[in-house]
């Protein structure tokens, strides 16, 4: 299961030059250390309401618990006081049970140079999660089939900036609906080596992530070990249905990581007001993260925050707003009081297409997310038309302005070599810096440079036809595709692997419901 990698050994001069900056890479930033402090909007006493607002939901109000009699049970065998299918959660209790849950853990991937750490000051970077459609410049628009989907997972695996392979990075509609889990799976734990999701689809599903999982890294390591992260998302307002908890029990009791995430549109799903907002999102993520730890306590948990607005005119989901910003700030505060890794943010924009609109919105997205102390984003590249649509040059637009939030996160340097004394002693007034000591042995990492973007003379870009950042993307998708090669992973584990699919496959009917 080791990656297998080949050095070339490199010659002098322009040539050798050239041959390094065309050479096929596939390097992977090392998941982002924040070396800057998070931005806090909410002051003690604001966090201090919204605390105990959320706790008297939880008492007062309840939460629904819909289709599981054995979690009502656990409820009561909890203390909780269950009227039906409804939950009132004593103050205090879910607080205390969410303090089993680790403050941070490490997600492995099966080339272990790729772990992630999850929590505390670092931020993990995923791609786009769920779009049933995809887009590229040539086809348009239309539904994304499993061969779409495995190019994702080949798109994410050759971007240095992604740390994740994600989960259903488009929904493979020409596979049938019980099955395409499996090929999912399948396409991540062997087109790539980086971490990847499990499935929540159904609770059986979950299983079938978890048996895979336990042919790719052993059965001992992963009840031992977190390899996998589950999207569990909560029916807000305070509802947890059957399908998301039936998943979230099974990855629990297999210590796999879930992220107890609400599924917010303010306005519709909560009240329209910020404080409102916060206050229904850290009721239901203490309820569904006290859960998983009534399940295993100790199991892996993140406290996650989907929150967007609405436009008031259309009813259409909006992103990148001032609101949004406001809450995902909040809830990275209240998510570092409650001691959980937190997800957040994306490369969100209800735009049709990568344009200046989907550029402006997800920009505010990355930026804030970054500032509010996300530990694991999801979304980070490719997310289109509200989340419809997966984006092959928006992946690759996306997935290079991410090296920005890598630099960003450095924070200032103020060594010997940051201060760069050296250099303004050597240059004095009047000269300039472009070939002092300090420069030629800093100019290949002093600035993040774009690998996408156009920078040349307006007379060299008209020459090469002109071409707009959209149709750039488009060309970085076919050299990117055209130049992956499959990470190495041992034979027999990859044969029990498509072995498992395919008796999975063969043991059920096609169903597309």
């Amino acid at each position: 299961m080791n990656e297998v990698t080949a050095r070339r050994a490199r010659g002098g001069g322009g040539s050798a030059r050239r041959a390094e900056r065309t050479a096929v890479s596939l390097e992977t930033a090392r998941f982002i250390t924040r070396n800057i402090p998070n931005f806090e909007i909410l002051n003690e006493e604001a966090l201090q309401i919204i605390e105990w607002n959320a706790e008297t939901v939880l008492e007062e109000i309840g939460v629904n618990f819909l289709e599981n009699p054995a979690a009502l049970q656990r409820w009561r065998d909890a203390g909780a006081d269950v009227r039906g299918e409804r939950v009132h959660i004593p103050r205090g209790l879910a607080r205390k049970l969410c303090a089993t849950a680790p403050s941070s853990f490490t997600q492995h991937a099966r080339n272990p140079a790729r772990n992630v750490e999850i929590g505390g000051r670092s931020l993990v970077l995923a791609p786009v999660y769920g779009p049933p459609f995809v887009r590229d410049h040539e086809g348009g628009r239309r539904y994304a089939t499993m061969e779409d989907f495995r190019n994702f997972v080949k798109l994410g695996y050759m971007s240095k900036w992604l740390h994740h392979s994600g989960g259903t990075v488009c929904e493979p509609t020409d596979v049938p609906v019980n099955k395409r889990h499996l090929d999912m799976l399948h396409a991540h734990m062997t087109l790539s080596d980086k971490p990847f999701m499990g499935s929540v689809t159904e609770p059986s599903r979950a299983e079938d992530s978890v048996e895979m999982a336990k042919l790719l890294f052993g059965a001992e390591f992963v009840d031992q070990n977190t390899v996998m992260t589950s999207l569990v998302n909560i029916n807000s307002p305070l509802t947890f249905d059957a399908t998301m908890m039936g998943a979230l029990e099974v990855y629990a009791a297999a210590n796999q990581a879930a992220i107890v995430s609400p599924f917010i549109v303010g306005g519709a799903m909560a009240p329209v007001t910020v404080a409102g907002t916060l206050t229904q999102v850290l009721a239901e993520v203490l309820a569904g993260v006290a859960y998983s730890q009534l399940i295993r306590p100790g199991a892996p948990v993140i406290f996650g925050a989907f929150v967007t607005s609405i436009d008031m005119n259309s009813g259409a989901p909006t992103f990148g707003t001032p609101e949004a910003a406001h809450i995902t700030y909040g809830a990275g505060q209240l998510a570092r009081r409650l001691g959980l890794p937190y997800r957040s943010g994306g490369s969100f924009c209800g735009s049709k297409l990568p344009d200046a609109q989907a550029a402006y919105e997800t920009a505010n997205s990355l930026n804030v997310a970054l500032m509010s102390g996300v530990n694991f984003m999801l979304h980070a590249c490719g997310w289109l038309e509200g989340g419809l649509v997966s984006s092959y040059e928006k992946f690759v637009m996306d997935a290079d302005q991410l090296g920005t939030l890598h630099h960003l996160a450095q924070g200032v340097a103020v060594d010997e070599n940051g201060q760069g004394m050296e250099a303004i002693r050597e240059v004095g007034p009047g000269g300039h810096y472009l070939g002092c000591a300090h420069t030629q042995a800093n100019f290949k990492s002093a600035f993040w440079r774009s690998d996408l973007f156009d920078y040349k003379p307006f007379e060299t870009w008209e020459e090469e036809g002109a071409r707009d950042t959209e149709v750039l993307a488009a060309a970085r998708v076919k050299k990117l595709l055209a130049d992956y090669q499959r990470p190495a992973l041992d034979e027999a584990v990859a044969e029990s692997l498509s072995a498992y699919v395919a008796r999975k496959k063969e043991a059920a009917p096609d169903a597309f419901i």
